[in-house]
């Protein structure tokens, strides 16, 4: 590709991803205090509609894994916290990604839908584009199905495919960054537990990191472009530290 094409195309997404942040001042509490929690409302809602997508891209390749569950968990505490009851939000939300997850036919449907209620604003096209590229690459790979889905979805929200393709590369990219952890005793460190730790106490240790550095769809407002790449490498680093510390227990 010509050089100067690809540098037109990066400055575009990483256009589009920084006024995403900019712009992403009605997900507030006080934007949302007046909203009805009822899961009609919710699941016809854009953040319903997204987390429908979040279910079927962490679903699509046959399970969600241990990864994946862990940042959709945190994923529903930083939506609910933004509505008037917040459990009863987090409840709906659980309810719509489990209804969601093991529907395949239906994936432009529930796309076609949210894009109706942003085709106006790209910078939100772009941010849920990345963060469900960011879960498809919560275990360092995409697989063939997770690629497939992402694929209808760039489609159905008419996505140049050489804009969405260097949005996938970047990510692609930030994850070859990670520094693999070398050793166990590393694993130990990164996640600030002790090896003589029961499975409890490194588990609750690393659901707190992730909560301090997993990017967050809310509270991501206002904050540069190289947030979400940062928050993705260190995300990725945390994810395999707690893996090398599980595989080694069993």
């Amino acid at each position: 590709m010509d050089y100067i094409i690809l540098f037109a195309i990066l400055g575009a997404v990483f256009y589009y991803i920084s006024q995403s942040y900019g712009k992403y001042t009605e997900y507030s509490k006080e934007a949302f205090k007046n909203f009805s929690v009822s899961k009609f409302e919710l699941e016809n809602s854009e953040l319903g509609l997204f987390v429908a997508l979040v279910a079927k891209v962490a679903k699509v390749d046959g399970r969600v894994d241990s990864l994946e569950a862990e940042l959709v968990g945190v994923m529903f505490d930083d939506i609910s916290g933004i509505f008037p009851e917040p459990e009863k939000t987090k409840e709906i939300l659980k309810e719509i990604f489990n209804e969601q997850k093991d529907r395949t036919d239906d994936v432009k449907e529930i796309t076609d839908r949210l894009f109706q209620k942003i085709k106006n604003n790209k910078s939100k096209q772009h941010q849920f584009m990345g963060f469900l590229i960011q879960l498809a690459f919560v275990d360092g790979k995409v697989s063939e199905e997770e690629n497939r889905v992402l694929i209808v979805i760039a489609e159905t929200m008419e996505f140049d495919p050489k804009v969405y393709h260097a949005i996938f590369d970047s990510f692609e990219k930030n994850i070859n960054k990670v520094n693999p952890t070398n050793n166990i005793e590393d694993s130990y460190k990164l996640l600030g537990v002790k090896p003589t730790d029961d499975m409890g106490v490194i588990k609750k240790a690393y659901r707190k990191l992730v909560k301090q550095y997993h990017p967050d769809i809310i509270k991501s407002q206002g904050k540069g472009e190289s947030y979400i790449q940062e928050a993705t490498i260190k995300t990725q680093e945390i994810n395999q530290a707690y893996e090398m510390i599980k595989k080694d227990r069993k």
